[in-house]
C-alpha cells in the first residue's frame, strides 16, 4: 500500500522560477520568532514545499539539515490539511543554532497551523460572496 504522505518531487519547489514565482506572488505570509513562512495559491493538484535556508542565516550545514528534515517532515504530515493546493516557502529570520528541536518544531507546527486558517479564512470569504 502506498502512502499519502509521501514527500517526492511533486511536493518540492525545484526550479528557481517556481521560487520567484511564489516570491513576487505571495498571498499572504506567516511569522513564526525563526521563521517565515511565504504562501502561493498552486496552480498544480498538489501542494509544494520550497526551502531557502542560506548560509548567511544558518552557518553550519548540520543546522540547516535539522532545519530541512523537522520542516519538510511537518509538511508532509500537514500538505493534506490544507483546504487547497498551496506553494509554500520557509526561510529562517534569525540563526536558530541555540533553538531546540523541540521548539523548532513547535514553531513548524504552529506555521502550518496559521496557513490553514488563513486558507480557511480565504475560503469563507469567497463562498460568502
Amino acid at each position: 500500500m502506498i502512502s499519502n504522505f509521501a514527500f517526492g518531487k511533486s511536493h518540492r519547489l525545484l526550479k528557481a522560477d517556481d521560487f520567484k514565482a511564489v516570491f513576487d506572488q505571495t498571498s499572504f505570509k506567516v511569522h513564526q520568532p525563526n521563521l517565515l513562512f511565504f504562501v502561493k495559491k498552486s496552480e498544480l493538484n498538489d501542494s509544494r514545499l520550497g526551502l531557502a535556508i542560506t548560509k548567511k542565516k544558518v552557518k553550519r550545514a548540520n543546522e540547516r539539515n535539522r532545519l530541512k528534515r523537522l520542516v519538510r517532515e511537518n509538511f508532509r504530515l500537514f500538505q493534506h490539511d490544507f483546504l487547497m493546493p498551496v506553494d509554500v516557502v520557509v526561510i529562517v529570520k534569525q540563526d536558530i543554532k541555540l533553538v531546540s528541536n523541540m521548539v523548532l518544531h513547535e514553531q513548524i507546527e504552529a506555521g502550518f497551523l496559521q496557513i490553514n486558517i488563513q486558507l480557511q479564512k480565504r475560503f469563507m470569504s469567497l463562498n460568502n460572496v
